[in-house]
């Protein structure tokens, strides 16, 4: 077994840090804290190698209908030392700035196994001054959405088969929906911002007469052919009414080129984009990505490269056992337990 191999499954055995000297002595010792440092610290793993871990696998399950689902989400590491990838990110789900990982995760998706095939990690390489509070800031020389469309595009390299890319409103902008729609002759089904005018015929949309989503009164579950201001061509507008956990209402727009599917069918596919957030619930609390006191940027990078291969293995377990994640990782704990229990019975008899 290599030590990618034995790291990976340690992270997914762990429940506290995941350090090398915590699997130095998992291993009692056979495999020394130095050569599990010294993995982290050798060679620069990311999307490429994630890629050949997975390609056998994904190859197994590919399906004309697949899905392409992007998000991000950031790892905090508020107590570690700043560095280009360990910085202040804005958080869209926290609506806050956070000192931490910025990730750009890309899963596909077939029937019910969700694979992550690539990923990258956000990189604030350069050094501005902000104007207005007169501090040092920084910044990356890349968007996400300029990310996100290199990843696209990447999986297009790999001929790796999907019908519909899904992502979040934060994605939805005019250069995503013309490069999945023109470049690459895909269908995407977006969220859409409240705030996103459209028109609702092409006479509207030739003369700019264009209104805000939030000011029209439009049905539940029905699709509208509609004309984003900026694009060329028609899309299909659905809007959906939604309950929060606090009981508040809440209302969702989403949008697709795809112009033969029904309301229903397109909101289906767009309920796949939940596996994501799964996707990343499951790395961070069952594959150890928030246990780690990595310091260094190839360190960090190489922990969060880890992190989803260990999140690969229970997605392979959760296929073969029927378990999802957390009841693995709850099996094993207990399993642990039962272990520990057993051993100080033995030391009090």
């Amino acid at each position: 077994m290599d030590i990618l191999d034995l790291y990976t499954d340690y992270l997914i055995c762990q429940n506290k840090y995941a350090t090398a000297t915590g699997l130095s002595d998992l291993l009692n010792g056979d495999v020394s804290h130095d050569k599990i440092t010294r993995f982290l610290s050798s060679g620069d793993f990311g999307s490429k190698e994630l890629w050949s871990y997975v390609k056998s696998s994904v190859r197994q399950y590919e399906k004309d209908d697949g899905v392409l689902i992007l998000d991000d989400c950031i790892e905090e590491k508020p107590y570690t030392d700043e560095n280009e990838v360990n910085c202040w990110h804005y958080s869209h789900a926290k609506g806050c700035v956070l000192k931490g990982l910025n990730i750009l995760s890309c899963l596909i998706r077939y029937d019910d196994i969700s694979l992550p095939i690539a990923y990258e990690i956000v990189k604030k390489e350069s050094h501005y001054c902000d104007l207005k509070t007169k501090k040092e800031r920084r910044r990356s020389l890349i968007t996400k959405n300029e990310l996100l469309r290199e990843i696209i595009k990447q999986t297009c390299v790999n001929k790796i088969l999907f019908k519909y890319v899904l992502a979040d409103n934060w994605y939805s902008s005019k250069e995503n929906m013309d490069y999945i729609h023109i470049d690459l002759n895909k269908y995407f089904i977006l969220g859409v911002k409240s705030n996103r005018t459209v028109a609702l015929s092409a006479d509207d949309a030739k003369k700019g007469l264009h209104q805000s989503l939030k000011s029209l009164e439009l049905e539940e579950d029905i699709a509208y052919t509609a004309w984003l201001k900026g694009l060329a061509y028609p899309v299909q507008l659905i809007k959906k009414v939604f309950k929060n956990e606090d009981g508040s209402s809440g209302i969702l727009y989403i949008v697709s080129n795809d112009m033969h599917s029904d309301a229903n069918h397109l909101y289906d596919v767009y309920k796949k984009r939940w596996r994501i957030e799964e996707f990343h619930k499951s790395v961070k609390q069952n594959a150890s990505l928030a246990k780690s006191p990595t310091k260094k940027v190839r360190t960090q990078c190489n922990h969060v490269f880890s992190s989803i291969i260990s999140y690969c293995k229970l997605e392979f377990l959760k296929i073969k056992t029927n378990l999802n994640h957390f009841a693995i990782k709850y099996k094993l704990i207990i399993r642990a337990n039962q272990i520990a229990m057993q051993e100080l019975q033995n030391m009090n008899s």
